[in-house]
């Protein structure tokens, strides 16, 4: 059995430098590419990829770590997991991820505590699983092709199982791995990665036992590549005396969210993860190899923490950065380097770092009245109808509206035609808001490139990319900002726009910002203070804001926090604390609005029904929430939810327009658990990457149905 590299990562951006992907991707959905073209843009990423790896030195190269979607779907297909409605599809793959005019998609939600979304597995009674090893093999093949030997990557079977809730179908789905590993070794395969990021979450001793049981049956199999079982996010803790006493070759450790464990790993490879996967810092030498040196094993290799898909490709494509901070910085490129680096550095014998200092976090202030004061105020003011309808916050940015962005950037279209052209957006959204008959209006957001990004744009303490593009899901890519030094806000950000808005309606408009918790988990963020410290300066930033769109004469102010559950810590340990200091931060920013303001707060795709207590601590007084992608099954969590509440109605990400009887049914299952006069209607996110004409037809079915039941219902 070879030995593994010393040097690796567990994985690689895949968009393609200039999002690539993404336009193939769209091009194909759209009808303006074949299938075959669209593999062929996947087959020049991959080979860019390899080719790039081995320049920079890397030994050991990954493959089937690219994906047209996701890796979570990608080994449901591998593994047969694939719900009988989806087989007649045109494209089940892509069925499954974005659903059909007739067909709704899985379920998706956020992969751990980052802001990538993966397909959620839909596994039943009536999944037969079997094997399809068409695109591990096929990778293999490809890159040997090209002359370099690779280390294929797939989801382990643990995780894959308790992402789909059905982890008793552990031994049904081995047989699969079995098989795969089998096919590989023939295929002359020496090392293959099984990621179990699950494991490093708090695992019951049925878990465990599972944990050991998997891996003592995929090591005992006689024709088979070395087993690399690779976690990350986290540490193992009880898992690793589980995993180190199968007959795993080697050992994959977080060795930046986790610690150096004690246990003696000598009979094992370990692959050190030292080099950030999540942030966008450069590695402190001295640290890593510090950490190097602890770890007892027969042999460490070095590595990312994580899969490097979490951050952009380099910041030699960044040429407008301040120098001073873009030599702090390190993208994928460089972080594989660094990695090549201290594979060839002598870690024995480093000293180890000091402890990092947590720090206590600022108290909140309370200033708004308890919720009833604060219902009956803003009943009296906004007048609204039972089943209040609304949106979550953006309209369809159109290609005009981007081109003219770019345009504004490029220097070739000046500021003054611009802002007249997001004035013209602004009020082509509200038109078609009070034609459809919606109660409560947004601007639509088309001066926002990015519910964070824009925000980052007009704070100091923070900067932007030009080409830092990340992927979210699919082809959805976003470009998280650098939060490098104090965080303030220099002047007004959305006054202007809202209250523009405002002037050309009767209805109410709410005013747009996001949330503290979300601006900080969706940037890379400065790793020389706590988290929780720099969540609250932005708070303060988000709190300005709040009271001048007030003053403003905006009655309804929505701060959105989607990445409330996503910061969550992967063990109970944690959980109490972040979230205590969490909900501090939203308070602070919203505790300056007065009672007859009405404080929004918007949720999506991150299993919220586990943090119902905290949502209901942030004291919104209406909380939207996505609920029609997940099946609602947040209502089952909800009936004694004490403040408005609107489980969304219409799942934007997929491009299907809902029926009448679709949204009608969910409203319906809506107010048997609330109370009629505490339930709001809306989509489950922001309109912004649909159509039009997509976006109005699915609003249409929202108020004719909402129209049908408010009758009924006497309201």
């Amino acid at each position: 059995m070879s030995s593994f590299p010393k040097s690796t990562v567990l994985g690689y951006p895949r968009i393609g430098p200039r999002r690539e992907l993404k336009r193939a991707l769209e091009s194909y959905w759209g009808g303006r590419s074949t299938r075959a073209e669209l593999d062929q843009v996947g087959a020049e990423l991959r080979a860019r990829t390899w080719r790039r790896l081995a320049e920079l030195g890397l030994e050991g190269l990954p493959s089937n770590t690219f994906s047209l979607y996701d890796q979570v779907l990608d080994t449901a297909v591998l593994l047969g997991a694939v719900p009988s409605r989806y087989r007649d599809a045109g494209d089940p793959y892509f069925a499954m991820a974005r659903g059909t005019e007739g067909l709704a998609p899985l379920r998706m939600t956020k992969w751990f505590d980052t802001n990538y979304h993966y397909i959620v597995p839909e596994i039943g009674p009536e999944t037969v699983f079997k094997l399809d090893a068409s695109k591990p093999l096929g990778e293999v093949r490809e890159a040997r092709a090209l002359g370099y030997e690779t280390r294929p990557v797939v989801v382990g079977p643990v995780t894959f199982l308790l992402l789909g809730s059905a982890l008793e179908r552990l031994d049904e789905v081995l047989g699969c791995y079995e098989e795969l590993l089998s096919a590989l070794a023939a295929e002359g395969v020496a090392w293959v990665q099984l990621d179990e990021p699950a494991l490093v979450g708090d695992r019951t001793p049925e878990e465990l036992a599972a944990v050991r049981s998997a891996y003592e049956r995929l090591g005992a199999l006689s024709a088979r590549p070395a087993l690399f079982v690779a976690s990350y996010f986290g540490d193992l803790g009880e898992s690793l005396p589980a995993l180190a006493g199968t007959p795993v070759e080697a050992l994959g450790l977080d060795l930046v969210r986790g610690a150096v464990p004690g246990t003696d790993l000598t009979g094992k490879t370990v692959v050190a993860g030292v080099v950030s996967g999540r942030d966008v810092w450069r590695t402190s030498p001295e640290r890593a190899l510090a950490a190097l040196g602890a770890v007892r094993a027969a042999h460490v290799v070095v590595s990312t923490s994580c899969s490097l898909q979490h951050v952009p490709y380099t910041v030699a494509d960044e040429p407008d950065l301040d120098p001073e901070l873009k030599g702090r910085l390190a993208f994928a490129e460089e972080k594989v380097a660094e990695v090549v680096a201290l594979a060839g550095a002598d870690f024995r014998g480093a000293a180890p770092a000091g402890p990092s200092v947590a720090l206590p976090g600022p108290v909140v202030r309370e200033e708004r009245g308890p919720y009833a004061v604060r219902a009956a105020a803003q009943a009296e003011h906004l007048r609204l109808p039972a089943l209040p309808i609304t949106t979550i916050g953006s309209f369809p940015q159109t290609g005009e509206l981007r081109a003219a962005r770019a345009a504004v950037a490029a220097g070739t279209l000046p500021q003054a035609d611009y802002e007249r052209q997001v004035e013209a957006e602004i009020e082509r959204a509200i038109r078609v808001q009070e034609r459809l008959g919606l109660d409560v209006l947004v601007h639509g957001e088309p001066e926002r490139n990015d519910m964070v990004q824009y925000f980052a744009e007009h704070l100091d303490g923070f900067a932007v990319t030009r080409n830092g593009w990340v992927q979210s899901y699919g082809s959805r890519c976003t470009r998280p900002p650098i939060l490098h030094g104090d965080v303030s806000r220099p002047e007004p950000i959305t006054v202007r726009w809202a209250t523009y808005a405002q002037s050309l309606t009767d209805r109410p408009v709410k005013g747009m910002l996001t949330g503290p918790v979300t601006i900080v988990a969706w940037s890379f963020v400065r790793d020389d203070l706590p988290l929780r410290d720099v969540v609250f300066q932005v708070a303060d930033a988000v709190g300005e804001e709040v009271r001048d769109l007030e003053a403003a004469g905006v009655s309804i102010i929505q701060v959105d926090e989607p990445a409330l559950r996503e910061l969550l810590p992967l063990r109970r340990a944690g959980q109490a604390d972040y979230l205590e200091w969490a909900v501090a931060a939203y308070r602070r920013a919203t505790s300056g609005a007065s009672d007859r303001t009405q404080i929004h707060t918007h949720l999506c795709y991150s299993d919220a029904d586990q943090i119902l207590a905290a949502i209901d601590g942030l004291d919104a007084d209406v909380t939207t929430i996505e609920s029609a992608r997940s099946g609602a099954r947040i209502l089952s969590a909800v009936s004694t939810f004490g403040r408005g509440l609107g489980p969304g109605v219409y799942d934007i990400h997929s491009p299907r327009v809902p029926s009448e009887g679709e949204v009608e049914g969910l409203l319906r299952r809506t107010v048997e658990v609330l109370p009629v006069e505490r339930v709001w209607v809306n989509p489950d996110c922001g309109l912004k990457t649909r159509t039009y004409e997509e976006v109005e037809a699915s609003l249409a079915n929202v108020v004719a149905a909402t129209r049908r039941l408010r009758a009924e219902l006497g309201a």
